[in-house]
């Protein structure tokens, strides 16, 4: 599991939070104002609050019948899933208009059974904008906040609701967040927001240091290194995210 450190500032001006979904309109009928509402036992969550519950297992719910049969998520690569059960495909359906087949592959194995399957599709396009808005200024800030894992779900929301957000996630592949990590492939990286503390360093299978920083006197947010091939261990620790170089 990896740990992620408090972003800079910098990046976190540029990453507004998600915004409260209940009532927003997802999709082109100006009509449909549809969300999940707070459970009883939680009044003061936010739909969107609720939905990361959800799809986490921790949300707080009031008593319930008990447990309901259907299918469960699995793990998807670059992307969360609810950890219980969700609605089948065919009952991805807003209460008016339709979903685009994009937006209803974005929502496959997504949508918890207990929350509108448009409040996660919100979600979802409330990241993609986020990430236009962040690449808008810095596309390296963008792609850094992938890689640490600030932006849920890009990937998906990349790929089926904002395609032309593309070359973030081409910029982001490849990236390491902070924390430590096993057998890292060799290549050069660079920083694109550290903080002044940023640190690393890479080491073989006995411990050996191969590669190691910042170097005396190094000053600002960026830094670059390159991890030689047998590294066995990486560890970054308060420099945010590394790209690709």
């Amino acid at each position: 599991m990896r740990t992620h450190l408090r972003r800079p500032a910098a990046v976190s001006l540029l990453l507004v939070g998600v915004v409260v979904v209940a009532g927003c309109s997802s999709g082109d009928d100006p009509g449909r104002t549809e969300a999940a509402a707070p459970s009883a036992s939680a009044p003061g969550l936010s739909a969107a609050d609720r939905l990361a519950g959800e799809q986490d297992g921790t949300a707080t719910h009031g008593p319930t019948a008990g447990p309901t049969a259907g299918p469960t998520a699995a793990p998807a690569p670059g992307g969360s899933v609810p950890v219980g059960p969700v609605r089948p495909d065919a009952a991805l359906t807003p209460a008016t208009g339709s979903f685009t087949q994009r937006e209803k592959e974005y929502l496959s194995g997504r949508v918890p059974r207990t929350v509108d399957p448009a409040a996660v599709l919100d979600v979802g396009k409330e990241t993609c904008q986020r990430i236009a808005r962040t690449a808008k200024h810095d596309k390296d800030a963008a792609a850094a906040a992938v890689v640490a894992g600030d932006l849920r779900d890009a990937g998906d929301a990349v790929t089926h609701l904002c395609p032309d957000q593309r070359p973030v996630l081409d910029a982001a592949a490849g990236g390491y967040p902070d924390g430590t990590h096993a057998s890292p492939a060799a290549g050069r990286y660079r920083t694109a927001s550290a903080r002044p503390g940023c640190s690393w360093q890479v080491t073989d299978a006995q411990g050996t240091q191969l590669a190691g920083g910042p170097a005396p006197g190094a000053a600002g947010d960026r830094h670059t290194l390159t991890v030689p091939p047998g590294a066995a261990r990486f560890v970054s620790t308060g420099c945010y995210a590394w790209l690709r170089a």
